[in-house]
């Protein structure tokens, strides 16, 4: 065990990843700290900004009902279909999302540990309902839940932040908040012996038999996301958290860690225009406009850019961001007929958004600012184009257009039912894909991909599991997983000296 004021693993940060791993540390019956580099009141990363979606191998709804959903009633369940998700259609949407180039060892571990992961979360105290709001539509009076993410934790993701913060508290778990890392300490063999952080205080070396890095990516870094992603990124709207600024990255590659991943993409969404710099903590996620396979997508010169309705919308969302970012102020518009208008996510509601309503398409442009003649343009021959068949947003229905470009694939319904609407975008990041490369043990690797002894990683700071693009649920998934690994990984390695002298 550790002696008087040290600690057998230290974790950075507090969201998601960072809680299931020092729980995880927990369990290997040594002393942990948590050090989050925000306020109490700011606590818990991107997570607290998520809508606590998760994505995992399961059966069906009776599967699911026996452990992550036991207190649904049989009424409820009557009135709910939700398809399967076997693990081989787990892999097959995450291979295809990223061209390919997903790390397989990587991929294996958080599919073939999501299941068991969530009842280990709902264990410690996390409770769970299906996620009616944003995946899933009425079809025949029955919800029917589509692409592949289908449940959330109660309360959101401000909700599973803090049953996480409640489940460490009773754990005996320390959290010491308004303290960052600023570097990773070592002994002369590399081995890592704790931090040297910064809190209220000032500077404090703190030790530890292991570290695990759970403190995200760069997405709040200006000068790295203009560095990694290119110029004009500094100029996009940060969904989360202002402090997940690249802090356990930098400290890692300082001492030799491998960098690794998709440095030069990331998650970026459709993001309402008006939004702040950073993450509101009162909106949370309502900033997403995330409704636009049900219209199209525009830009201020009126013409469309991307297939909206290229797949379902967990796996195209967190692409065309980057899309919008290309565009002329980079700035879009998402436009909906009296028809669809009423299916569209609750996000559209809320009173924060910028919009407008006309009659006419070209009243609607003028009103948005949008190029007349462009839109109108724009409109009529997507609407010529609309080829007939059974619309059923549940479903890849294939009701898709001909004969223009970008096509649309699917859901593709005229619009020519006045009243019309307009909705103003931006880019959003979310969170960046570059990040460290890590082993089966979730061990930070270094450039000559040896072990750097005591060091560990989990969350958005993981290189190689996403690149290019993102399967909804995923991410939060991804960082409960390796969390849990990472953590286990940690307790096991920094409690292994106690365990000897014992024997």
């Amino acid at each position: 065990m550790a002696g008087d004021g040290e600690y057998d693993v230290i974790v950075v940060g507090a969201g998601n990843a960072a809680l299931c791993a020092a729980l995880s540390a927990r369990e290997q019956g040594g002393r942990v700290l948590v050090l989050e580099k925000a306020s109490e009141e700011e606590r818990g990363g991107n997570s607290t900004f998520t809508a606590g979606g998760f994505r995992f191998v399961h059966d069906g709804l009776d599967d699911l009902r026996r452990d992550v959903l036991a207190d649904l009633s049989d009424a409820e369940a009557s009135q709910i279909y939700i398809p399967p998700l076997p693990a081989n259609l787990y892999m097959d949407d995450l291979t295809r999302v990223t061209e390919g180039l997903t790390q397989e060892e990587l991929a294996d571990i958080l599919i073939g540990r999501s299941r068991e992961t969530v009842v280990w979360m709902k264990s410690k105290g996390v409770r769970f309902i299906p996620m009616f709001g944003r995946q899933s539509y009425k079809v025949n009076g029955i919800h029917h839940f589509y692409g592949g993410v289908n449940i959330e934790a109660v309360g959101g993701g401000w909700g599973l932040v803090d049953f996480l913060v409640k489940a460490a508290d009773r754990a005996g778990i320390e959290i010491r908040y308004r303290t960052g890392l600023r570097k990773l300490l070592q002994a002369k063999s590399g081995a890592i012996t704790g931090v040297l952080a910064f809190g209220p205080d000032g500077y404090e070396e703190i030790h530890a038999g292991a570290v695990v890095l759970a403190c995200g990516g760069f997405e709040a870094n200006p000068e790295m996301r203009t560095r990694y992603l290119g110029p004009g990124w500094e100029l996009c709207r940060v969904r989360g958290t202002k402090h997940n600024t690249g802090d356990g990255i930098r400290a890692a590659l300082e001492i030799g860690a491998q960098a690794f991943g998709g440095w030069s993409t990331c998650h970026a969404v459709q993001w309402d225009i008006s939004a702040p710099p950073f993450g509101d903590r009162v909106v949370l996620d309502n900033f997403q406009k995330h409704s636009y396979p049900l219209g199209i997508v525009v830009n201020m010169d009126g013409q469309r850019f991307v297939d909206e309705g290229a797949d379902f919308r967990n796996h195209t969302y967190a692409k065309y961001g980057r899309e919008v970012m290309k565009q002329p102020q980079r700035a879009a518009v998402q436009i909906f007929d009296s028809k669809t208008i009423a299916m569209v996510r609750d996000e559209y509601r809320i009173k924060q958004v910028t919009k407008a309503e006309a009659q006419t398409i070209g009243e609607l442009a003028k009103a948005l600012e949008i190029d007349v003649e462009g839109l109108v343009g724009t409109v009529a021959a997507y609407n010529a184009a609309c080829q007939p068949g059974d619309y059923n947003p549940a479903i890849l229905d294939g009701k898709h257009t001909e004969g223009i470009t970008p096509p649309k694939s699917n859901w593709a319904l005229p619009i020519d039912e006045p009243p019309y609407y307009g909705f103003v975008v931006t880019c959003g990041i979310t969170f960046t894909f570059g990040g460290l490369r890590i082993n089966t043990q979730g061990e930070v690797q270094d450039t000559t991909d040896a072990t750097i002894p005591g060091l560990y990683a989990a969350g958005e700071l993981v290189g190689g599991v996403f690149y290019q693009n993102y399967l909804g649920g995923a991410g939060l998934m991804s960082g409960s997983v390796f969390g849990r690994l990472a953590g286990a990984s940690a307790g096991r390695h920094a409690m292994r000296p106690a365990r000897a002298a014992a024997e």
